[in-house]
């Protein structure tokens, strides 16, 4: 899913002057004396986000940052094992793992009886108590889903897979309202507990669909009740309920009294158990009573909250980062001393600068992107933003996944001014003469800022002015959607461990509102991208993903940037984090011991 170029869990950090550093420690220290008391008593989870949210709607939630609020409150049929790596499907509001018919098209599953909805005061034929969940309520979710009117960034892990969904898809398109009633021949509610879908052709990758947050249930007197509100009124099944709500600042959530029976995992390695991720096995769901999140868009910020205590875990931002991590990559003595934890882990992402091919000049001249891709020196810049631990990506698959080849080179992620300088010129546009500044799209935290002053610089020495728009992230995503702009940055979480997730983002069907912001389109790529939906892991898929990297890395819609490494440091009364790729409903596996922090 959509992230931004500074995830929290990435060690970046904006340049701030000394003025704001004290101004900033004497406010922390301010909140800190007066809400001590109270953090000490309570069971409660303190973190930060770095992006404002954009609305707690699920069929809008593709980006990170929504996606992990939406799956506080809403749940799916399934979900990741917390513990097991590789990452393992296990049920949610699934009885069991699906019934697939022989030849792979036909999916039954049943989901577990007895599972309510918040209570809301929507529900107004039980007053106010949350009704049970049925079948009918995920064929409804994913109506939305395909709902024309909604145009959701998500509805491709629906499109062209399940009969006649695509059918009711455009018939709606052309109705002045949306008729939820009308039968879906692939989509069925069998009976109150029972789902089926009909594919067009075998999915290897549909079970992750239901683990994503696009897919969770809903309930249609919510939706109906609270109508364009809908997405600031949050009612699902999950471990937490919306307590308090402000999308700029804070959210807050209190654990769901009618949550259904779900406990900690009691499996795990023998490096769980040493790490004491295996205590709480066997106890019942969520373990903390409270989650606060803090949206604190600049880095520097949320590094002062964390080392004062105010919040449980953080990313380390870059300039903190030689305080923080020693000559060997190992957390500095004085942090351990303090019971400080680090986890490090390869991200399964990729940051990029988007060309955008529906503009006719970056979108219709390759050696334009292709020059712009050489001007770029990505050694200095991941060890200017990435203290040197991330890797420069040569196509769009992270290591770790199929398809990923350490030995294919991209011809165009080679830093070469001179090179850069012919393909200009072979552009039309020798010496940047005869070509305006090039509008680039972005955000408008300090470290990006950075970012973006570091590519003008690149891009200037071979005679290309870039002119810099800079939004919040939800004006920013709203930008990139309108196509406002030639140019923005951007970076992708993998939202399960397929590389088609990351191939997907070239496929035409899929440009915008969808995955495909770059509105990238071949129609060679586009096969090959169908042919390997029939195809399982394998040799012979892994070919064909190989084949479609070389075809895009030639056609550069993207100057391709990093895969990143995590750091994340943790303080000692926050139990239970394991780094997770799929971060979306985890939460409810943490806790606070209250009287460890008050120690500390």
């Amino acid at each position: 899913m959509l992230v931004d170029t500074q995830k929290q869990s990435t060690n970046h950090k904006p340049l701030v002057r000394a003025a704001f550093l004290l101004l900033a420690i004497s406010v922390i220290l301010g909140i800190g004396a007066c809400t001590k008391k109270k953090s000490e008593a309570e069971n409660a989870i303190h973190i930060a986000v770095s992006a404002k949210i954009k609305g707690l709607d699920p069929v809008m939630s593709d980006d990170m940052y929504s996606g992990d609020e939406v799956a506080r409150v809403y749940e799916g049929l399934y979900q990741y094992h917390y513990l097991k790596r590789p990452y393992t499907l296990i049920p949610a509001l699934a009885e069991a793992m699906p019934e697939i018919s022989a030849d792979g098209k036909t999916w039954t599953i049943k989901i577990k009886k007895g599972i309510v909805f918040q209570d809301d005061p929507a529900f107004k034929a039980t007053g106010g108590k949350g009704r049970e969940l049925t079948a009918d309520d995920f064929v409804y979710s994913w109506k939305r889903l395909g709902d024309p009117k909604l145009a959701s960034p998500g509805w491709w892990v629906f499109d062209g897979k399940i009969e006649g969904f695509n059918e009711w898809h455009d018939a709606n398109a052309k109705a002045p309202t949306t008729d939820y009633n009308a039968a879906i021949s692939g989509l069925h509610a069998l009976d109150r507990y029972t789902i089926q879908l009909k594919l067009k052709n075998r999915s290897f990758q549909m079970m992750y669909a239901l683990a994503m947050p696009f897919t969770v249930a809903v309930a249609r007197e919510v939706v109906d009740n609270y109508g364009k509100e809908f997405l600031n009124h949050p009612v699902g099944t999950g471990p937490w309920k919306l307590g308090e709500y402000n999308p700029n600042s804070k959210i807050v959530y209190e654990k769901n009294p009618t949550y259904r029976t779900d406990t900690y995992p009691t499996e795990g390695d023998s490096q769980d158990q040493a790490a004491g991720l295996l205590a709480d096995a066997g106890k019942k769901l969520p373990l903390a009573d409270k989650i606060v999140i803090s949206i604190i868009e600049e880095d520097q910020p949320r590094w002062l909250n964390f080392m004062a205590g105010e919040l449980d875990y953080s990313g380390i931002p870059k300039d903190n980062f030689s305080q923080a991590i020693d000559t060997n990559g190992e957390l500095k003595a004085e942090l351990k001393a303090k019971g400080i934890v680090l986890t490090k882990s390869p991200s399964l992402d990729i940051t990029h600068e988007t060309f955008n091919m529906a503009d006719p000049i970056v979108g219709k001249n390759k050696y334009l992107r292709q020059a712009l891709s050489l001007a770029h020196n990505p050694g200095p810049f991941i060890n200017l933003f990435y203290n040197g631990t991330a890797l420069p990506a040569q196509g769009p698959i992270p290591p770790g996944l199929a398809g990923y080849d350490p030995d294919f080179k991209n011809p165009y992620v080679q830093f070469n001014v001179e090179k850069a300088k012919e393909y200009l010129a072979k552009a039309g546009f020798p010496g940047g003469k005869g070509l305006g500044p090039i509008e680039y799209v972005t955000q408008t935290s300090s470290t990006t800022r950075q970012m973006n002053e570091y590519l003008q610089k690149e891009f200037a020495a071979i005679g290309v002015e870039l002119k810099i728009n800079a939004y919040s992230w939800p004006e920013f995503q709203q930008a990139v959607k309108n196509k406002k702009g030639q140019m923005w940055g951007m970076a992708w979480g993998a939202d399960y461990p397929d590389a088609e997730d990351f191939l997907q983002l070239f496929i035409t069907k899929n440009g915008t509102p969808g995955p495909n912001d770059a509105n990238y389109s071949n129609p060679e790529v586009d096969q090959l991208y169908e042919k390997s939906l029939m195809l399982q892991d394998g040799p012979e898929r892994t070919a064909i993903y190989k084949q479609m990297v070389k075809i895009i890395v030639e056609d550069a819609p993207w100057v391709f940037g990093v895969h990143r490494l995590s750091y994340t440091v943790v303080n000692p009364w926050f139990k239970n984090y394991r780094y997770q790729e799929f971060t979306a409903g985890m939460s409810k596996y943490w806790r606070v011991d209250p009287a460890l922090k008050a120690k500390k």
